[in-house]
C-alpha cells in the first residue's frame, strides 16, 4: 500500500482527521474529500480546508445541497433540536442516505484521481445508532462500487472497532493526540476543539479522552 494512492472522506472532525493521519502513515499519496450539504455548520468545511492545507493534502469539496433539501434534520435545519433518539428511533442528527452518497460520490471522485483506497471514519462500537456506519453496510457498499465502475475500490475503516477511548489511543499512536484535540470541530453545536461541552458528540469526545488518559495516567 505504500506506493498507492488514497481518499480521505474528511470532515475535519476527530474521527476523519485521526482517519487522514493514518492514511498519511500507510499511502504514498493522500487526498481528502469533503461534502458541502449546506449543514448546521459552515465552520465545518473551513476546519477540514485548514487542516488539510496544514498537511499538505490536496482538498476537494463538494457540493451535495440536494441532501439538505431531501434530509430535514438537526444537522441541516437549525430550528431541529439536537438529541439522542429514543428506544427504537434515530437520533436528530441522523441524515438519511448520507454515507450511501458520500462514498459513492467519493467513489467517482477517486476513480478521477487514480485513488484506489477510500478511507472513512464510519465506526460501529459508537455509531449513536446510525445504520449506514455499520460494517455490513461498508462492505455491501464496497462490492456495489467495484461492480458499478467496473473498479477495484478497497474501503477501509480503520475506527469501525474502536470505540472513542481507543480512537484517542490511535491518534496518540499516530503522534497527532494534541493536534486532534486542538484542531478539529466534533460538536454539533459549531464550537471547534473541546467544544460546548452539552450535546452527544461533545460527551462522547470528553468521555473517550478521560478515559483514554486515565488508562495512560494522565489524569
Amino acid at each position: 500500500m505504500k506506493n498507492d494512492k488514497a481518499l480521505v472522506v474528511f470532515s475535519g472532525g476527530q474521527d476523519s482527521t485521526t482517519c487522514l493521519f493514518w492514511a498519511k502513515e500507510r499511502f504514498a499519496e493522500v487526498e481528502a474529500v469533503t461534502f458541502n450539504y449546506n449543514q448546521r455548520h459552515k465552520l465545518e468545511i473551513e476546519c477540514a480546508r485548514q487542516i488539510s492545507k496544514e498537511l499538505g493534502i490536496r482538498h476537494h469539496i463538494l457540493d451535495m445541497s440536494l441532501l439538505n433539501q431531501l434530509a430535514p434534520n438537526a444537522l441541516t435545519r437549525d430550528e431541529i433540536e439536537v438529541k439522542d433518539g429514543e428506544e427504537g428511533e434515530l437520533p436528530s442528527t441522523f441524515v438519511p442516505g448520507r454515507n450511501l452518497l458520500f462514498l459513492s460520490f467519493a467513489g467517482v471522485l477517486a476513480s478521477q484521481i487514480n485513488a484506489k483506497h477510500i478511507i472513512t471514519g464510519v465506526c460501529e462500537t459508537d455509531f449513536s445508532g446510525y445504520p449506514d456506519c455499520r460494517d455490513v453496510f461498508i462492505k455491501s457498499l464496497n462490492v456495489t462500487l467495484n461492480l458499478s465502475m467496473d473498479a477495484q475500490f478497497v474501503i477501509h475503516t480503520p475506527l469501525m472497532w474502536l470505540n472513542k477511548a481507543e480512537t484517542w489511543k490511535l491518534a496518540d499512536e499516530l503522534d497527532a493526540l494534541d493536534y486532534v484535540r486542538e484542531k478539529t470541530l466534533t460538536c454539533y453545536n459549531g464550537i471547534p476543539a473541546g467544544g460546548c461541552g452539552e450535546c452527544p458528540a461533545c460527551h462522547l469526545r470528553k468521555n473517550g479522552l478521560e478515559e483514554y488518559l486515565k488508562e495512560k495516567g494522565e489524569l
